[in-house]
């Protein structure tokens, strides 16, 4: 507000590298008279004093910028030595060893940033973070950056906590309560909003159906699950902060169980049968696996470590799962390991191949794996048939039966009278 500069030279200056503004900075000291130190702190004197001078020379600094003509060369260097004595003040006010690596709150795991990047915004005060100038902390939980100043003033604890103790979604679609239900106050930091923007909008949350403030709320877009699983809808909807972290740490959970909450799902998308068998086949293959020393030690089962509830169960689903089979993605790279695991047990493994079934009621045909497509397997003794004969045989299964007659003879004559 004190400088009126030419705009295009102030967002030039301010949003460019800071490796490019070192470099700046470093061709202009010797024509700025910076190259000798003038505000380095002389010994035995008080930093209140420095700090009075710098911020003398930078009043002066700014007043001669308005003086000078726009874009010439001297105003630019006085905005280079603006930025110095800038960088000298903050140097002295907020001095870096004086702040901890690591900082708990509310759960957060804070841990100082040295990444200099002036493109990263404060979530609590929603200006800015300055890195060349000011320290500031990122949650290694939730992602949370601020400030070092906004620490104190944080109220929210980590999002990371909810997703470890309550990992499940809202399945409602926006489940809006109402303004007035709200108090007309923000869902998280209580501060008044209106949807007429005075004395600060309200914004929407589709996820939660609730209103926040604009700075609890950036109009940052995310894909709702609820309107996956209901309308299989991809379109990424605007969400408040607090829930795009949660969704993004939510995202890669095998949280979802769609046979339970919307079996019919499977009536309208082709792509989900076509994955459900191929996770079946997946599950029939294991065991071969995990008996296979060729198998172990090539270490085929890790192709999945990214999906590991695919080698745990065929029902549970992340929202990541939806949207790269809405995409094709899984489908293809699914599809792929299918095509290996197969190989393995039926061409290159002697071990897995000679685990195969012949067929017991026409005792015809290749040696047959569960995971075929042409098979059907007897649901009490896993034995392995073709379909077509096992749906054609009106005897029970042969496998079952030999069971059956081998208790019998086991019985002692005593009991069977």
């Amino acid at each position: 507000k004190d400088i009126r500069v030419s705009v295009q030279l102030v967002t030039n200056i301010i949003e460019c590298d800071f490796k490019h503004l070192y470099d700046i900075i470093k061709d202009r000291t010797m024509d700025l008279g910076l190259a000798e130190d003038h505000f380095s702190r002389p010994v035995g004197s008080l930093v209140a004093s420095d700090i009075e001078q710098l911020k003398l020379a930078i009043e002066e600094c700014k007043k001669l910028i308005l003086e000078l003509p726009e874009h010439s060369e001297r105003q630019k260097d006085t905005v280079v030595k603006l930025i110095h004595l800038r960088l000298k003040l903050q140097e002295l006010k907020d001095p870096e060893e004086d702040e901890p690596n690591l900082r708990i709150l509310l759960e957060h795991r804070f841990s100082k940033e040295k990444s200099k990047s002036v493109k990263q915004t404060c979530d609590k005060c929603s200006t800015i973070i300055w890195g060349l100038i000011q320290t500031w902390y990122t949650c290694t939980g939730c992602y949370y950056r601020c400030h070092s100043k906004c620490m104190n003033l944080i109220t929210k604890p980590c999002v990371r906590s909810k997703v470890s103790h309550q990992s499940e979604y809202e399945l409602s679609i926006c489940p809006e309560i109402g303004l007035d239900r709200q108090d007309y106050r923000c869902a998280e930091c209580r501060s008044p909003v209106s949807l007429r923007g005075v004395p600060s909008e309200a914004r929407q949350c589709d996820y939660t159906g609730q209103y926040y403030c604009s700075t609890c709320h950036w109009n940052d877009t995310a894909v709702i699950p609820a309107r996956v699983i209901h309308n299989w809808e991809f379109e990424p909807r605007k969400v408040c902060r607090s829930s795009m972290r949660y969704l993004t740490l939510m995202i890669p959970r095998p949280v979802l169980k769609l046979k339970e909450i919307n079996p019919l799902l499977f009536n309208f998308v082709e792509e989900l049968v076509e994955i459900r068998k191929l996770r079946q086949d997946i599950l029939l293959m294991k065991p071969y696996f995990i008996t296979c020393k060729e198998a172990m030690e090539a270490r085929l089962l890790l192709q999945l470590q990214d999906r590991q509830h695919f080698v745990e169960n065929d029902d549970m689903y992340s929202l990541q799962d939806l949207i790269d089979i809405s995409t094709g993605r899984l489908s293809c790279s699914l599809t792929e390991i299918h095509t290996t695991f197969a190989k393995h047990i039926k061409l290159d493994c002697e071990r897995c191949q000679a685990k195969g079934f012949v067929c017991e009621l026409c005792k015809e045909g290749d040696i047959l794996f569960p995971f075929d497509s042409h098979t059907s397997v007897c649901h009490d003794c896993s034995a392995v048939f073709h379909r077509d004969c096992y749906y054609d045989n009106s005897t029970t299964c042969p496998k079952c039966t030999r069971f059956t007659e081998r208790k019998q003879d086991d019985i002692p004559e005593e009991k069977k009278a």
